[in-house]
């Protein structure tokens, strides 16, 4: 099954929500990064939640997210858009704990309790939409719920799991987000939270193969959900030799003599995807003189 994400309206549309399968994605960015459990785990719960926000916006508009807490892994950046393409880093991808009391995954150690989430909005208008609220727990998930209610006033119930090999590599890897919409009754309400106290995790679900569909249908009942789309979900990084030409091209003629001069040329590292890319003496003269 490759990765991919649904929406989807329930109770009769007094329900939005969202599910989607990330193990191949969150894959492709351990890989890139060589990251270890813990911070595959955290980056991965966060580029799951990013790729769904980012199926909330239209066209070419396109989201950022930074989570900035108090543990060793530092920095998290997450970039999507509502194509479904996710991109990711993190600061330190070599962090490691033991197990917690629970015997998971110690996310919460690796990125802090104490910090921030920041989301940019870039809706294609001339001011871009912020929002940012402190770190409530640092398992993520907690986190974006307290989000949504807090920044965008919306009540929402956020589910995201990562399961990692003996390797490093992904097992399993996705999430929902559930959203009350205006009037929204307590009976619905209710039913909801009953059944979210009793599934088991996300990441466990899509282990077993379970569908992002079968997921939604298990969090809020197989009868209640009426999916609207599918849309396929991709680890895609927009750098290119031309935009770091034109990044090199914005330090000035000065700063790009000295490049010349101490080092014969440049190399650029994309922070994403870990692509780097060569200029040349000439390439950088040609810049230089283009600027």
């Amino acid at each position: 099954m490759s990765d991919y994400l649904v929406r989807a309206v329930a109770f009769e549309g007094k329900v939005r929500a969202f599910a989607v399968r990330t193990t191949d994605t969150v894959g492709e960015a351990q890989r890139r990064h060589g990251m270890w459990p813990v911070v595959s785990a955290a980056l991965g719960r966060s580029m799951t939640a990013g790729v769904m926000m980012g199926a909330m916006l239209k066209g070419e508009e396109k989201i950022t997210i930074k989570i900035e807490g108090d543990g060793p892994i530092g920095p998290m950046v997450i970039d999507s858009n509502a194509k479904g393409e996710v991109r990711g880093f993190v600061t330190n991808p070599h962090v490691h704990f033991d197990l917690n009391e629970q015997g998971k995954l110690d996310v919460r150690a690796g990125v802090g309790t104490q910090g921030a989430l920041t989301v940019v909005k870039d809706l294609g208008l001339r001011d871009m939409f912020s929002g940012q609220t402190e770190i409530v727990s640092g398992e993520i998930a907690e986190d974006f719920t307290y989000y949504f209610a807090m920044s965008e006033q919306v009540p929402s119930s956020v589910g995201l799991g990562v399961l990692v090999n003996p390797d490093n590599t992904i097992l399993a890897a996705g999430g929902f987000i559930i959203q009350l919409m205006p009037g929204c009754d307590d009976e619905v309400i209710d039913r909801i939270e009953q059944q979210l106290s009793s599934i088991e995790p996300v990441s466990k679900m899509i282990e077993k193969g379970l569908t992002p569909e079968e997921i939604l249908q298990t969090v809020l009942g197989e009868n209640n959900v009426t999916i609207l789309n599918e849309m396929p979900v991709t680890f895609t990084c927009q750098c290119s030799k031309e935009r770091f030409g034109d990044a090199i091209a914005g330090l000035g003629k000065n700063e790009i003599q000295a490049m010349i001069d101490e080092d014969g040329g440049a190399e650029a590292q994309c922070h994403f995807c870990l692509e780097t890319y060569d200029f040349t003496k000439e390439e950088l003269e040609d810049i230089m003189h283009g600027a």
